[in-house]
């Protein structure tokens, strides 16, 4: 199954694409979700990355999309070789640090294959 992830605690596509249509994006709005339906359902095409998630159910800092990237590189085991990402965060110093990592092991995988 070929699908999209928009990874945000607040905003929907329309807010961050022109034509989110195009995307028919499956939004999930926290790091456990995200981790649940990459699990559930495959590595997606595409991720479009928020980083700060709000607060957990205790009240405090929720894992944000940097966290959501550290598992993608180091814990879920798929392959990013082909993994279509876009950092849409507001956070500048946070989406340097997802768009980094990714961009860095997407290639590293790509180098040695």
């Amino acid at each position: 199954m070929s699908y999209n992830l928009f990874l945000d605690d607040i905003r929907v596509p329309e807010m961050v694409y022109r034509n989110p249509e195009e995307y028919n994006f499956v939004i999930v709005r926290t790091y456990e979700k995200f981790v649940a339906y990459i699990k559930a359902n495959g590595l997606p095409k595409y991720i479009s990355f928020d980083n700060d998630l709000g607060l957990n159910a205790d009240g405090n800092v929720a894992e944000d999309g940097y966290a959501a990237a550290k598992w993608l590189v180091y814990n879920s085991g798929l392959d990013l070789r082909n993994l279509e990402f876009y950092v849409h965060s507001a956070n500048p110093v946070a989406a340097k640090q997802i768009e980094g990592l990714l961009t860095n092991y997407i290639n590293h995988l790509q180098s040695n294959s």
